[in-house]
């Protein structure tokens, strides 16, 4: 949790590494997000997870930086802003909703979309310049995703599915916001200080939409409500931010291909989904894509 100026320099092949499995444990813990909010909306309203989750994960914001007295950083309050508004309150409160009417696996496939997402953002707003060969490897597993998902749903698209595509390219851009953030900062310090900006927003929405039966909702629901507020949108972002600082945001953005299978594994054994040979399949497809993209040059400009 110290500087946030490494000395990426002076070994980038390491840091590059540390990046990558950074960003792979951020991706492991965001692939319970899914399951996670399917088991709370069987208890919750959409909106109220959203901000709940965002209440849990401020509180332990707020202890962190008293711990680490540290500053609030002025120069950069319009960044801070915008990935207040797209990961604490934009990607969260599409994908409760999207979950409202589709499955934990089939929102997990859909979500697909955010690697090539997040590149786009990252050649858009942090002048990474991706190489044409990474281009075709996140088409090619931006395909392979879009053909599980509509077959998944008997070729037919659903209502759910937009709620989900909004949330993939708002999580898309308030990542790579975050990945510039953290240029300047800790990655940790980053999401703290998003949910300390908004805590007032927060608190009053949470107060507002307080739902009396939180206690004695099935104790399954009220653990999945912890662990989106923990580990969702809190810890998680410790490692993928500083997972996208050191490796690269598009680069870094391809592991979040195996967050669909990651998910889709999480959903089986928590929710009891079927996982078949021919989705075994397509993990391992696109396990080859990830792996090839990553091999794929990325400049900056």
């Amino acid at each position: 949790m110290g500087n946030s100026k490494d000395a990426s320099s002076h070994n980038p092949g390491r840091d590059r590494l540390l990046g990558y499995l950074l960003g792979l444990a951020g991706v492991i813990i965001f692939s319970g997000t899914l399951p996670a909010t399917r088991l709370a909306v069987a208890s919750y309203h959409p909106w109220f997870i959203t901000f709940g989750r965002a209440a849990i994960a401020a509180a332990a914001a707020a202890v962190c930086l008293a711990i680490m007295r540290r500053r609030f950083p002025r120069d950069h309050l319009g960044q801070l802003v915008i990935v207040g508004l797209t990961l604490i309150f934009g990607f969260p409160g599409f994908m409760a909703l999207a979950m409202q009417t589709v499955p934990s696996s089939h929102g997990g496939v859909v979500l697909g979309i955010l690697p090539l997402a997040t590149a786009l953002f990252a050649a858009l707003l942090a002048g990474e310049r991706p190489s044409v060969f990474f281009w075709i490897c996140g088409l090619v597993g931006a395909a392979l995703i879009t053909v599980f998902a509509l077959r998944d749903s008997g070729w037919d698209f659903q209502a759910g599915d937009l709620w989900l595509l909004a949330a993939g390219f708002t999580a898309a851009w308030g990542y790579v916001v975050s990945g510039k953030l953290s240029h300047h900062m800790p990655g940790w310090e980053v999401i703290c200080w998003a949910l300390l900006l908004y805590s007032p927003a927060i608190l009053g929405g949470t107060l507002l939409l307080w739902q009396p039966g939180l206690p004695a909702a099935p104790l399954a629901h009220n653990i999945a409500f912890a662990y989106l507020g923990l580990f969702s949108m809190f810890i998680g972002f410790f490692a993928w931010n500083r997972g996208l600082r050191l490796g690269g945001m598009a680069r870094i953005g391809q592991l979040q291909l195996l967050q669909t299978f990651f998910t889709l594994a999480i959903a089986a054994v928590v929710l009891g989904e079927t996982i078949t040979l021919e989705t075994i399949a397509f993990a391992v497809a696109v396990l080859v894509v990830v792996v090839a993209g990553l091999r794929a040059r990325v400049g900056t400009s």
